[in-house]
């Protein structure tokens, strides 16, 4: 019933939103997302309580008849890795909501209406426990955030909209026709993930209707070759689209590998894993070569976001605990992370009217404030020790290890090139004399200062405190990885 209510907040709220007007709407988005992440905490502490419930009828789940034929239930639940992304997308919305404050938009209520439409999707694609409820939300969370870059996104955003949504469209109808064979070929012709997982499906079978999965989560991940619509898109959508593309939406496609790849094609995933694993490392260093070389600001950091998934996804396909567990906790941090970088691009193109890197210099003599903000999120980024993206990529790098001590190095050279690209970005845009280009920097307003010293707050707690989080998410990791690799 508490799942329930999850959903119901968003939903309720985005139908108000619609009749409010002005910044009573962005007032009353942040209310609505703030009460959300509140009963989240509630909901946090009833789950760690001793004896609770997980994905079962009872107080964390619901379960009931919805279609007699085909069979499908409205099965929602929550369990470990259910909640951890239940928590960061409530933990993010509100920042997001914030973020538009000083934000002049025309037709303010139907953005933020959207925005928590979008809310309502994502929540539902998280608790969903029937392979056709699941499809349901992962196609709605499509259409706001299509309507917010195509109404609200900067130039070409007609042509680049439409591209995204081609991309995932395809991806969507691979995964439908996935779960109707998964349907067909199962004995008790259900949905349900608990049956889905019990299947006895033959290898060479499930070996097909591995790609139909895997190539819709590589493009919303997305994974290299598959991810030509994302620079384009994070730089034209307006910041708190991409703020919500990047922090939220690609977990979608990393969350699902979890859910509805590994555990219910378990075949599949060990025959097609090599090639996965090498696609992924690939991409990583493409993404990071590509990033080094950049000159544009937010394709710099959409490169980035290429290669921190796609190292996310080669430790998810390690196929141990440890890549697992580490590919959940990574999944947090970098949330929480591409949201600040995206945000501080933001506060620099508004102020200076540039993303070239080449045109801008010397920030941190006009605000120091915004520099040591936008230092906390890079070194985040870069997953310095005690920052909140060192144990994920730790155990990350554990786990691919486990798998081959070759790819562990692999690996490790990424990482690398992640702090070149970023400490190099942040060297040439905030130090150094100030550009003729950057003449006035506007000192931070209000809601930006919460934001980013939110942000900052969170890369510190997590990154020194990320016990509550590891054991969240241990139980959920053991039990994937015996539903994949065990049985």
């Amino acid at each position: 019933m508490l799942t329930l209510i999850l959903l119901l907040i968003p939903l309720i709220a985005s139908i108000i939103a619609l009749f409010l007007k002005g910044e009573l709407v962005k007032w009353f988005s942040l209310v609505a997302t703030i009460v959300q992440l509140a009963f989240t905490v509630y909901v946090f502490t009833v789950f760690k309580a001793p004896n609770a419930p997980e994905v079962t009828n009872g107080l964390l789940s619901l379960n009931i008849d919805w279609i007699n034929s085909p069979k499908i239930n409205f099965n929602i639940g929550l369990d470990g890795m259910s909640l951890l992304m239940v928590i960061l997308t409530n933990l993010l919305m509100p920042l997001i909501v914030l973020a538009g404050f000083n934000r002049n938009q025309e037709r303010t209520h139907i953005m933020y209406s959207l925005m928590l439409l979008m809310h309502f999707a994502l929540i539902g694609v998280f608790v969903s426990f029937d392979g056709f409820l699941y499809y349901i939300f992962w196609e709605l969370a499509l259409i706001p955030i299509y309507f917010i870059s195509l109404n609200w996104g900067g130039v070409n955003r007609a042509t680049v909209t439409l591209k995204f949504f081609i991309y995932t469209l395809a991806g969507s109808l691979l995964m439908l026709f996935g779960f109707i064979f998964l349907y067909w070929n199962t004995a008790s012709h259900s949905l349900s993930w608990v049956d889905l997982t019990m299947n006895h499906i033959c290898s060479c079978k499930q070996g097909f209707i591995f790609w139909m999965f895997f190539l819709a989560y590589a493009i919303k991940i997305p994974i290299i070759p598959f991810h030509t619509w994302q620079p384009d898109t994070y730089s034209s959508a307006p910041t708190q689209g991409t703020m919500l593309l990047s922090g939220i939406m690609l977990k979608m496609g990393l969350y699902s590998l979890l859910r509805w790849l590994l555990p219910v094609l378990p075949m599949g995933t060990a025959e097609y894993t090599p090639y996965v694993i090498a696609m992924c490392f690939i991409g990583v260093v493409y993404a990071s070569i590509i990033a080094i070389m950049q000159t544009d600001l937010k394709k710099l950091f959409a490169y980035s976001s290429i290669a921190h998934v796609g190292l996310i996804a080669a430790g998810i396909f390690a196929l141990n605990v440890q890549g697992i567990q580490g590919g959940l906790v990574q999944m947090l941090a970098h949330g929480i992370n591409v949201v600040g970088v995206f945000y501080c691009a933001d506060i620099i193109i508004n102020r200076t009217g540039s993303s070239d890197i080449n045109t801008l210099g010397g920030i941190r003599l006009l605000s120091p404030r915004f520099a040591t903000y936008f230092i906390v999120i890079v070194l985040g980024s870069v997953a310095l020790p005690l920052t909140n993206s060192f144990i994920g990529e730790f155990m990350l790098l554990l786990g691919l290890f486990e798998y081959n001590s070759w790819a562990a190095l692999f690996a490790g050279l990424t990482v690398i090139l992640g702090a070149v690209y970023m400490l190099r970005m942040y060297q040439k845009v905030m130090l150094g004399d100030v550009n003729e280009n950057v003449t006035v920097f506007e000192d931070l307003k209000w809601n930006e200062e919460l934001v980013l010293a939110t942000i900052a707050i969170l890369i510190f707690a997590f990154g020194i405190f990320p016990k509550p989080i590891l054991e969240l998410v241990a139980p959920i990791s053991e039990q994937i990885y015996r539903l994949s690799f065990v049985r």
